[in-house]
């Protein structure tokens, strides 16, 4: 069991790494960006990149997943090959003709979504829908081999021509939202046609096949069904942002959408989970060890998330002053944003769950209750609690999106999760965020100082309460026992 658990940290520790830089070189450049473009023009920009990836979640019908869920099903590497021409070729078309008759009706469209005409904006959006839809689906084939390093190699390089490039069109171009936006899908589209152009004979010596072959209507069955509960389970992230936006105040739109950039810190934890967590679980057979092993990610993955979780809520603040006074306010959503990305990481818990029985159906039912709850959430909560009702409902979305897909899986496969440990830390995570934001200082470098100590007391506190076994505490000892000797 520790073997599964080592593979899937070390190939999501790789899709962290590639993340975190990629993240992290965009949190270093926001209080740049936010000085050449007002909270009104970020919020623009911010908007259509989420309505890009909701609209590349129907582009893709599904196939991304059902991709990954079928590779396993047998080890021949020419079936392999069709499954993934057939993924590529079938949503490269379906992407094509819709961006087409998106860049056609810009104008219309553009009204639609923002409220007023800008149609080379809404364009480059298009543009980012279309590179960013293949883009995931190439980097599907590349996680169910995990093929991480190559994986690495394509997310620096497209960072490392993403930079630039915004920070010449924002700054010295004077392009605001149009500058944010073309710079980083200008480069996703290179960084996709350098995979293509690496994946050629695996794609093209099965592109006849691939596009008469009998796999895509079972990928189809398997993947159709998750389209509207993926939309909707997005569509949490769609709701508020575009509710502040055009409802609200768009400058707290703006404000909000800098919260989630800050609480990027845990997406990038999420996102390796995300794009780690597939792969291996339908890669095990044995229905038994499957359980033991969902059992304990869920656990592991508790505590990874929460502790990121509970140093944002704790010291999220001071990260927002960076960015300057017109961003200030922001900190009020924070801790609740990064508690949302979290509870996202868990509902992926268990939609591999229904994955692997093929009852995808099921999450349809989740997202729909979770999208209920959300947009009543976001209409209760933003009036008298503005941005941070916001974060609020989000995070009620998706613990009950969380709950839902429980309850339809539990019959369906059974998981004997730790619930004792896992209470423990809810209690202790919880009680150190709380009592640190109720009792320490808010400002200063002794208030950073605080908090950062009550933050670093998470694990003794852990420790002390027994939620650690003693076969993990050995195995933590002799690895700082490899670390001091290698040092």
């Amino acid at each position: 069991m520790f073997a599964y658990i080592k593979r899937l940290a070390t190939v999501g520790a790789a899709y962290q790494a590639a993340d975190l830089f990629s993240k992290g070189i965009a949190v270093i450049t926001l209080p740049l960006y936010t000085r050449y473009v007002d909270p009104a023009g970020y919020g623009a920009a911010q908007n259509m990149l989420v309505i890009v990836i909701l609209a590349s979640i129907v582009l893709r019908l599904g196939l991304g997943e059902a991709f990954i869920r079928y590779y396993y099903e047998d080890a021949d590497a020419a079936r392999r090959d069709r499954l993934a021409a057939t993924t590529v070729a079938v949503v490269a078309l379906t992407t094509t003709v819709v961006a087409i008759a998106c860049a056609v009706f810009a104008a219309p469209l553009s009204e639609l979504l923002l409220g007023h005409r800008d149609v080379t904006l809404t364009r480059i959006a298009v543009l980012g829908l279309w590179a960013f839809t293949n883009l995931e689906i190439a980097y599907a084939l590349l996680r169910a081999d995990e093929r991480a390093r190559t994986y690495m190699r394509a997310s620096l390089a497209d960072v490392s021509m993403t930079v630039p490039a915004m920070v010449f069109l924002v700054v010295f171009e004077h392009q605001g939202a149009r500058g944010l936006l073309l710079g980083n899908y200008a480069a996703s589209t290179l960084v996709l046609f350098g995979l293509w152009w690496g994946e050629r004979r695996r794609l093209l010596g099965h592109l006849w096949r691939a596009l008469r072959s009998s796999s895509l209507r079972a990928m189809l069955r398997f993947g159709l069904p998750t389209v509207p509960a993926d939309a909707g389970v997005y569509g949490l992230q769609v709701v508020d942002r575009v509710y502040l936006y055009r409802s609200y105040n768009e400058g707290a739109a703006g404000r909000y959408a800098t919260a989630i950039s800050l609480a990027t810190v845990v997406f990038v934890v999420v996102r390796g989970f995300q794009y780690a967590w597939p792969p291996l679980a339908y890669s095990v057979s044995d229905d038994a060890e499957a359980a033991r092993l969902y059992s304990l990610v869920t656990t592991y993955y508790v505590l990874g998330t929460g502790v990121v979780v509970a140093g944002v809520a704790l010291l999220g603040r001071w990260g927002v002053r960076l960015l300057g006074h017109k961003y200030y306010g922001a900190e009020s959503a924070l801790p609740w944003l990064a508690l949302g990305w979290s509870l996202y990481g868990l509902f992926l818990v268990f939609v591999v769950i229904s994955g692997r029985t093929l009852h995808t159906s099921r999450n349809l039912p989740a997202a729909v209750v979770g999208l209920a709850v959300n947009i009543a959430a976001v209409l209760l909560l933003v009036p008298p609690l503005g941005i941070a009702g916001a974060g609020i409902a989000l995070c009620l979305a998706y613990a009950t999106m969380v709950a839902v897909l429980y309850g339809f899986t539990r019959s369906l496969f059974a998981v004997r999760f730790e619930w004792d440990r896992l209470a423990k830390l809810v209690v202790v995570l919880a009680g150190v965020s709380v009592a640190g934001e109720l009792l320490a200082p808010t400002h200063g470098l002794g208030g950073f100082l605080e908090r950062g100590a009550a933050w670093c007391l998470i694990v003794p506190l852990l420790a002390v309460c027994g939620f650690f076994r003693p076969q993990e505490l050995e195995r933590a000892r002799s690895m700082l026992s490899r670390l001091r000797k290698a040092v």
